[in-house]
């Protein structure tokens, strides 16, 4: 690795400790911009809208649209609540049809960071004035295909490639078996913020790492064993009587908990995915 690399790699790694010490929302964009702008991939913006409702109230969701240094344009949905993601688009064309191309995702965590695109399907219509659009409408509705790649950075190690896309996939499916078996709880809320969702889920996830009077009543009972890993004590029991038995392994293990810590924004996402594209259908239009 040349001097011009290393000095790269630092003036990240400095800016990422500093929004782990500083936190505030959207600091991860910080270090994606610092990247983009260091090996020349950032997109240039040229025009910028802020969603409206059809009674012309604002709404948490912004429509960008980009070139890159191929002079590709792109159109790019991003969310308030939601900044460490961005749904990206064709340019729509003469009749107003676009079609999403992908979920891009980059959130960071105390030991690193996780990144990657998501093969989006799915097509909208919309068209683009130079100061409002048309009103947006989604003609086919936005479904998940498949990481396409990605990158890990653990600690000072980058992981990428074929390693990093097997992880990041297994982590996916991971994730996709908790967020469907939280959405079977009774009275599961929505809608939350991402600390919201953290103080309400951690509890029932994860009772072993909160305070006694925090942990569900069903939390300990007589015969419960208890199964250690990642330095944690685990109540098997608990996790039998609470969990779908697919996830029994994963949270036994400590897995759950260490995809709760390296990737809670990302559970956030697809546990709230619905109420994001909700949050689109309501968008009358863009000015």
């Amino acid at each position: 690795m040349n001097i011009v690399n290393i000095n790269k790699l630092n003036i990240i790694k400095l800016i990422f400790v500093l929004c782990l010490v500083f936190y505030f929302p959207g600091c991860i964009s910080i270090v994606e911009r610092t990247g983009q702008a260091l090996d020349g991939s950032a997109e240039k913006p040229i025009r910028s809208y802020r969603g409206y409702s059809s009674d012309g109230s604002p709404l948490d969701i912004e429509l960008l649209v980009t070139r890159n240094r191929d002079s590709q344009q792109s159109i790019i949905f991003t969310f308030k609540n939601l900044p460490m993601i961005k749904l990206r688009a064709t340019i729509p064309g003469n009749d107003g049809i676009f079609h999403f191309t992908s979920l891009d995702y980059l959130a960071g965590n105390t030991h690193g960071w996780n990144e990657f695109s998501l093969q989006l399907m799915g097509s909208g219509r919309i068209i683009l004035g130079s100061s409002v659009t048309s009103e947006l409408e989604i003609t086919e509705e936005i479904e998940f295909i498949q990481i396409t790649h990605g990158r890990i950075h653990r600690y000072d190690t980058r992981i990428t490639g074929d390693e990093a896309l097997t992880a990041l996939r297994n982590r996916n499916d991971r994730i996709n078996a908790l967020v469907e078996w939280m959405a079977q709880i009774d009275e599961a809320p929505t809608g939350q913020t991402l600390n919201e969702f953290s103080s309400y889920w951690k509890p029932i996830l994860f009772p072993e790492m909160v305070t006694s009077r925090k942990r569900p009543s069903n939390w300990r009972q007589s015969g419960d064993q208890f199964q250690r890993a990642e330095d944690i004590r685990w109540n098997t029991g608990y996790t039998e009587r609470v969990f779908s038995q697919e996830l029994w392994p994963i949270r036994n293990s400590g897995t759950m908990l260490r995809d709760w810590e390296e990737a809670l924004s990302w559970v956030y996402l697809k546990y709230e995915w619905e109420s994001m594209i909700e949050l689109i259908s309501n968008v009358y239009n863009f000015w």
